[in-house]
């Protein structure tokens, strides 16, 4: 792993939210941990073959934390909220492949409630509800993959 992926790894879980991640692979073990609401992030890197060892490294980011993943949209929906994908990756209506969907359009959700998962370097990562009301639209088919801030439902908060 170059220096060029690693720096990739970090900008990726600092957008995601997450966290801490913790990545082992053959020579070398990677773990980053960010604080929430704060503007920076700590990164540990240890290579475990003697030849070239990496030091840890802190990194300071200037970045302001994730945007928060509910947004009111600006077009002839204003009375609904949109959540968004707070992380890319690829999205999923339900926790595994034989259970039912987590939501469906007309669903009564509250806020916590998990609306779906996203999945991100083989991690699942659950997207709950800041809001309470009824689902409008799932925007997002099922196995697809989502980009950072992508629209992902539309929510009827009355």
């Amino acid at each position: 792993m170059d220096i060029k992926e690693i720096q990739h790894l970090i900008k990726f879980v600092a957008k995601s939210g997450a966290s801490e991640v913790k990545l082992e692979m053959e020579d070398i073990k990677i773990t980053i941990k960010t604080g929430k609401g704060e503007h920076s992030s700590e990164t540990t890197i240890v290579q475990a073959l003697p030849s070239a060892p990496i030091a840890a490294t802190p990194v300071v980011s200037e970045q302001p934390a994730a945007a928060p993943p509910v947004e009111k949209p600006a077009s002839e929906n204003d009375n609904y909220v949109t959540i968004k994908s707070p992380i890319i990756g690829t999205f999923y209506r339900k926790p595994s492949p034989d259970k039912s969907n987590f939501v469906e359009v007309g669903s009564t959700i509250g806020e916590g409630d998990v609306l779906c998962v996203v999945e991100a370097m083989k991690l699942f990562n659950e997207i709950e509800s800041e809001v309470s009301g009824t689902i409008v639209k799932i925007l997002v088919d099922d196995s697809s993959p989502v980009e950072f801030d992508q629209p992902l439902f539309l929510v009827d908060p009355s």
